[in-house]
């Protein structure tokens, strides 16, 4: 979209939402005491115009203007769609004992 503004990739969590997608990032960080690799995450609300984005997807997020109280953040392009079998709960056959 813009230059200067800020880009994350993190995995959508959660699509149950109208047009909107949260996002978790995570960052690895060392801690500022005890010098451990420690793993932060964060979770960010972002807008998805077309209800493209899927559970497990990975995205990439671009910083927007605000569009609601917590939306800040808009989905750019997804990286990597999330792969599913398609099965049918009916195909599969129950254990026998």
């Amino acid at each position: 979209m813009r230059e200067n503004r800020k880009n994350l990739t993190g995995r959508v969590v959660s699509d149950k939402m109208q047009k909107t997608v949260v996002v978790l990032v995570e960052a690895h960080r060392r801690h500022p005491l005890y010098r451990r690799i420690v793993r932060y995450t964060q979770r960010y609300k972002a807008h998805d115009e077309q209800n493209t984005c899927s559970l497990g997807d990975v995205v990439r997020i671009e910083e927007a203007r605000p569009m609601s109280k917590e939306k800040r953040w808009v989905v750019a392009e997804i990286l990597e769609k999330r792969q599913v079998a398609e099965v049918q709960p009916s195909q599969i056959a129950a254990p026998t004992v």
